[in-house]
């Protein structure tokens, strides 16, 4: 629980930017070159369209984009940044890291930049790890990204995979601020994040550096982690209104992972989240991993739904597995 009377440090949310690709991939498309069809995409998944990096686009050049609406929309430069996290799983190259490149693009000559790997928790483990950094007090100002090209490791030959998940990026600027120490505070309240690596084989890439000394393509076991995410998902969400004393009728806004519409459903009505608090952009973006979460959050803010005071909930379920959630106050 938190303390209602000890000052601390909050990383506080003070920018946000986010790109995609200006190709769309609609269902109507895949029919073309798959046994499949729109409706049973959007029935089994609510995904009716993705976005899909171009030929000359990299991880990078999204996550950079992202990184400089985020950087204009809290008025700041590059050099008022000392920390660059970026989540990925589809890096531009085995290294050096989405993090250093995008560092250098934007012209930073201090700071540390690092990548984070959680797949689709990535945003989520990278807001986390942040967090830790600025409470601290060794760092000011934090620059979090999920940028994904996933359309470079599908499987276009496999339905029951490709039609799943789009590229994409979005960023935040954390700032570590003073706050009176109770839930009423801007910034991060709590974060829970976990791992549990027994189930590699129902979520992965059949490829790596040390061992096919390829990209490999994603596989997945669909019914599987439709079964786990749900439950998985509950857990850190529960742990997170626990740790601060709140409850689902006290959230503005769930934003949770845009994997598949049905478990988003699922999972909110398992928390008893009202229908009308949950964010959902899978079917505009599909699932674009480690950069869904702060995809969902541009456009709940930028269409005016997200606002100052508001408290909201992030989470996400990934490859590995890997799961978390946090609450935050906008």
């Amino acid at each position: 629980m938190i303390s209602s009377h000890d000052a601390r440090l909050r990383s506080v949310i003070v920018g946000l930017g986010c790109y995609l690709p200006s190709r769309i991939l609609s269902n109507a498309d895949l029919e073309k070159t798959l046994d499949t069809t729109d409706e049973w995409i959007v029935q089994r998944t609510g995904i009716r369209q993705r976005h899909i990096a171009g030929e000359e686009e990299r991880t990078s050049t999204l996550g950079l984009k992202a990184a400089r609406a985020a950087l204009a929309d809290a008025g700041l430069n590059a050099d008022d940044i000392d920390l660059v996290i970026v989540a990925t799983s589809t890096p531009d190259y085995t290294f050096p890291a989405v993090a250093t490149q995008i560092q250098a693009g934007l012209g930073m000559l201090g700071g540390v930049a690092f990548d984070l790997q959680a797949v689709c928790s990535g945003f989520v483990f990278a807001v986390a790890t942040a967090d830790k950094f600025l409470v601290s007090g060794s760092h000011r100002r934090a620059l979090v990204i999920g940028a994904e090209t996933f359309s470079r490791i599908l499987d276009w030959n496999d339905r029951a995979t490709c039609v799943l998940f789009g590229d994409g990026a979005g960023a935040v600027i954390l700032e570590a601020r003073e706050g009176n120490g109770t839930t009423a505070d801007r910034g991060v309240l709590t974060t829970h994040l976990r791992s549990d690596g027994r189930h590699r084989d129902k979520l992965y890439v059949d490829g790596g550096p040390s061992s096919t000394r390829t990209t490999g393509h994603l596989r997945m076991e669909g019914r599987e982690v439709f079964r786990h995410a749900v439950s998985m998902v509950t857990d850190v969400v529960q742990a997170a209104f626990a740790s601060t004393g709140t409850t689902a009728e006290d959230l503005d806004w769930f934003v949770p992972h845009q994997a598949n519409r049905r478990i988003i459903d699922a999972s909110a009505e398992k928390l008893g989240i009202a229908s009308e608090k949950v964010v959902t952009t899978v079917d505009l973006h599909g699932n674009t991993s480690a950069a869904s979460v702060p995809l969902a959050l541009c456009v709940a803010r930028n269409d005016g739904r997200i606002k100052p005071g508001d408290l909201v909930m992030i989470e996400a379920m990934g490859g590995g597995f890997t799961w978390g959630a946090a609450l935050i106050r906008w």
